[in-house]
């Protein structure tokens, strides 16, 4: 599998593709939007000059990722691609709408596999006439970085598609997990109720932002605290999946706190948008704490 398409050119999109190219595969990134596929390319190239900086890759290899990757505004760009990797917006009827037509564009032997952090393998599916080879590829973010790969079988995925993928994600020097296709998966189904919970704990007076992510970083060793976290992956992300959740199992542990969908409602979506449970400073990584949810 060496011609690969990436469908989406956001964050997580530009990752799975940069990874795939600096492995020596042909890699063409599909966006609609010009711009999104420039300021990928834009962020692979940086991502690249730092590793460069830090003296894990060579000039050399720098220039042989670059030129495996291609870029393309129409879905057609990927039907010779063996494997296509969608990476669009968490949105099921966009997702199956992708998926029909690649079904339809893509070479009979094609793998079509989704990123997806939450939506139903079986459903996505279910809009092909290869249900056989459909399969989830849900990287972590960032993905150059982070090593885990969640491979997840849907219900009609079939053994050699699954092997396939595995192999495929070793290769990539990455930790491919075999899970089966239930709501949230592993990663989401045990992440995001703690998240949850931690909205819940602002919400309820608790303690502040800082705070709760404090006794998390120091008390329970994380990395990043929830918040901080929740603001990273986004907070509509965050309540996208709380929702396939609640929908598809049913249990009101997983209904999404009102703080969360408040903010998302009032465009407050994180690190993305610039102000989520912290205020990020414009033009840097850096964050500077919100009051406003302090007494």
């Amino acid at each position: 599998m060496n011609n690969i398409s990436v469908i989406g050119a956001g964050t997580m999109g530009n990752g799975i593709a940069h990874v795939f190219a600096m492995k020596g595969h042909k890699v063409t990134l599909i966006d609609i939007s010009e711009v999104a596929l420039e300021k990928a390319m834009a962020t692979i190239d940086k991502n690249l000059e730092r590793m460069l900086a830090k003296e894990r890759i060579s000039g050399d290899d720098k220039a042989a990722t670059l030129a495996n990757l291609q870029t393309a505004t129409e879905l057609n760009a990927a039907a010779e691609a063996d494997l296509v990797i969608e990476a669009a917006t968490e949105n099921v009827d966009l997702k199956l709408k992708i998926f029909k037509q690649l079904d339809e564009l893509c070479k009979p032997a094609t793998i079509l596999a989704s990123n997806t952090s939450s939506i139903s393998i079986t459903k996505i599916a279910a809009a092909t006439n290869r249900a056989e080879q459909v399969i989830g590829m849900h990287f972590m973010n960032p993905v150059p970085v982070m090593k885990l790969v969640e491979v997840i079988n849907g219900y009609s995925t079939s053994k050699e598609t699954t092997q396939r993928v595995m192999e495929m994600s070793q290769a990539l020097g990455k930790v491919p997990v075999k899970v089966n296709d239930y709501p949230g998966f592993v990663a989401n189904r045990i992440l995001l109720p703690m998240l949850n919970e931690a909205f819940y704990a602002l919400f309820e007076g608790v303690a502040g932002v800082e705070e709760i992510d404090t006794v998390m970083k120091l008390g329970m060793a994380h990395p990043m605290g929830p918040l901080q976290l929740a603001d990273f992956i986004g907070l509509d992300v965050c309540l996208s999946i709380l929702r396939v959740l609640h929908d598809g199992l049913g249990n009101p542990k997983y209904a999404p706190c009102p703080l969360l969908v408040n903010m998302v409602m009032a465009g407050k979506l994180g690190r993305k948008s610039g102000e989520g449970f912290y205020v990020y400073t414009k033009g840097s990584k850096d964050l500077v704490v919100s009051n406003q949810f302090l007494a």
